[in-house]
């Protein structure tokens, strides 16, 4: 590493109207060419540091601002948004709001050009190859998924071709496979000297892509270490909401005294340091018998398409069956742009599918208009914020049952207030609050409809471990009240630690309904559905185990501590 590129000196910054400051006399230096993690719980400022790197803070952002920022010797103080955009590129949690343009192509290209760079066209196809995503070019924004349109985003950064990118939750709403090749692709910006700060919240790719890492809390950073040392600080990170990656949880309680950070080597560790006939077999947990007897929702012969703008039909479901059963809890999985989201608002009476049919405790969808079918079911967006309409969440949850002149309202919003934690701030706008803290908030107005069936769309998508635990908590508490749940999701955590069945969906229809286990045992499904297991199944997996541990203990377990030899 040579000069920094990056120079923070005794920087604070005060959001108009706010009591407390969200940075605080915050110094850090960043080096050229690093490839930087920031990490920290919701609200701890990562963001609004970040925004102070492009500008946006406090040219855009205004408020009390001291100290000053230095980005490749620019004092941003001085300088204006659009001139310190030729330098660093900045890719959004909310993406979707910097998508301008009609087409992928026309989105890449917007910043080049506008620049008048006369090589426009190159940078538009080379930010596209980086990302392999030059089939989506001429793809209108509306028509992408959620994770292609976070590509295209990253592709229209790319396009500048700057010396810093910044990426906020590089892998949110990305199937596991698209994920890791995001980070690739990072990698080979990084090694092309191009500086990565990436906001996350997987410790896991921290620990095997970033070089060094910065911790925030409460508006300032903690340390800035090498990942070699960050990632070790196991309790100082779990303080933080950062829970460490599974093969490293694991390695230490096999005694590793530095753990390793990657499944490769934390499988190399286990071998060098057991005796050779210690892991030959996993825990096999009995798989939970379903209760068939009640099926809550049906799906029979479903197809869907959606128009083009020249009015060629594009296929998104074709001929899909599925039974849902009282109890179930179902992981719906399936690559970026599967139809996962399709499915989910037909499911809930909100679109009506071209052919098929949909019942719901015996209640054909196309019978009842989606207002009324939200007696029975339940869909929650994507982004939580769609699902505030008034100007407190108290009044949010309200809204429903209040419409429906129920008896008892006063009582059910006390009562689902209680039950997602949100008491305390029952007055507040849902906008205003922290990300797990909208999700929760979310999950309020979907239960206060008293659903049969509850749809959840990414519930844990750009949450922190700590917030991602809450939520997964609440789906469990949630089975007393929920006939079934069913939640797309790209969180193969969530599936492993919540569901009880998965509903793999690829070309148009169910491909595969099995167990967590059995999906994460099926390496060539795996494949074929850009699914990748968790760490700790893909340890099992190096190791030989048959099957793969679901979660830590069961590997450490089936790996016999006692034969570890200390490292």
């Amino acid at each position: 590493m040579s000069t920094p590129i990056i120079e923070v000196r005794d920087l604070s910054f005060c959001y108009p109207g706010a009591d407390t400051d969200t940075l605080r006399n915050v110094n850090l230096t960043i080096e050229r060419g690093d490839f930087v993690a920031v990490v920290g719980g919701n609200g701890s400022g990562k963001t609004t540091l970040c925004k102070t790197f492009n500008g946006l803070v406090p040219h855009y952002w205004q408020g009390e601002f001291a100290g000053s920022v230095h980005v490749d010797g620019i004092d941003t103080w001085n300088s204006s948004v659009s001139e310190l955009s030729t330098r660093v590129g900045y890719v959004y949690q909310d993406f979707q709001n910097q998508l301008v343009r009609p087409t992928v192509r026309d989105e890449v290209a917007f910043a080049p050009l506008n620049f008048g760079l006369a090589d426009y066209d190159d940078r538009t196809s080379d930010a596209l190859d980086a990302l392999g995503i030059e089939a989506l070019a001429e793809r209108f924004i509306w028509q992408l998924s959620g994770g292609q349109a976070h590509l295209t985003a990253l592709a229209s950064v790319l396009a500048m071709r700057p010396s810093v990118v910044i990426v906020d939750e590089p892998v949110a709403e990305l199937d596991p496979a698209r994920a890791h090749e995001v980070y690739r692709r990072l990698t080979e910006l990084n090694a092309h000297g191009i500086t990565v700060i990436a906001i996350e919240h997987h410790a896991e790719f921290i620990a095997e892509y970033a070089r060094s890492v910065v911790l925030m809390s409460e508006g300032t950073p903690v340390w800035h270490l090498p990942v070699e040392d960050a990632v070790n600080r196991t309790e100082e990170l779990e303080g933080h909401g950062i829970p460490a990656p599974e093969v490293i949880v694991a390695c230490r309680a096999l005694g590793a005294k530095k753990a390793p950070r990657s499944v490769q080597a934390a499988a190399d560790f286990i071998r060098e340091n057991t005796r050779e006939d210690a892991w030959k077999q996993s825990i096999r947990v009995p798989a939970t018998q379903r209760d068939t007897s009640e099926v809550v929702l049906s799906a029979r012969e479903v197809n869907h398409s959606r128009k083009g703008v020249g009015g060629k039909a594009q296929p998104i479901l074709r001929g899909l069956n599925v039974d849902l059963y009282q109890g179930d809890r179902v992981a719906l999985v399936g690559g970026n742009g599967a139809g996962k989201t399709t499915l989910l608002r037909i499911l809930a009476g909100l679109d009506v599918p071209r052919s098929g049919t949909i019942e719901v405790a015996g209640v054909n969808t196309r019978s009842r208009s989606a207002a009324r079918m939200a007696n029975l079911v339940s869909y929650l967006y994507q982004t939580p914020s769609k699902m505030f309409l008034r100007d407190s969440i108290e009044a949010d949850i309200r809204l429903f049952p209040a419409g429906r002149k129920a008896d008892d309202v006063d009582e059910l919003v006390e009562k689902v207030l209680t039950r997602v934690r949100l008491n305390e701030f029952a007055d507040r706008d849902g906008r205003t609050l922290s990300g797990g803290q909208q999700r929760r908030a979310a999950l309020a107005i979907g239960l206060a409809m008293r659903p049969s069936v509850l749809l959840l769309d990414e519930p844990t998508s750009s949450l922190d471990i700590a917030s991602r635990d809450d939520v997964t908590d609440l789906l469990n508490e949630l089975s007393d009240s929920i006939a079934c749940s069913v939640v797309a999701t790209h969180d193969m955590h969530l599936v492993s630690d919540w569901a009880s069945r998965v509903l793999v969906l690829a070309d148009g229809h169910i491909t595969a309904d099995l167990t967590p286990a059995d999906l994460f045992a099926d390496t060539e499904l795996l494949a074929r559905t850009n699914l990748v297991p968790p760490q700790i199944v893909r340890l099992g997996s190096a190791l030989g185990l048959d099957p793969p541990p679901l979660n830590v203990a069961d590997l450490v377990k089936a790996v016999r501590t006692s034969a570890v030899v200390e490292a």
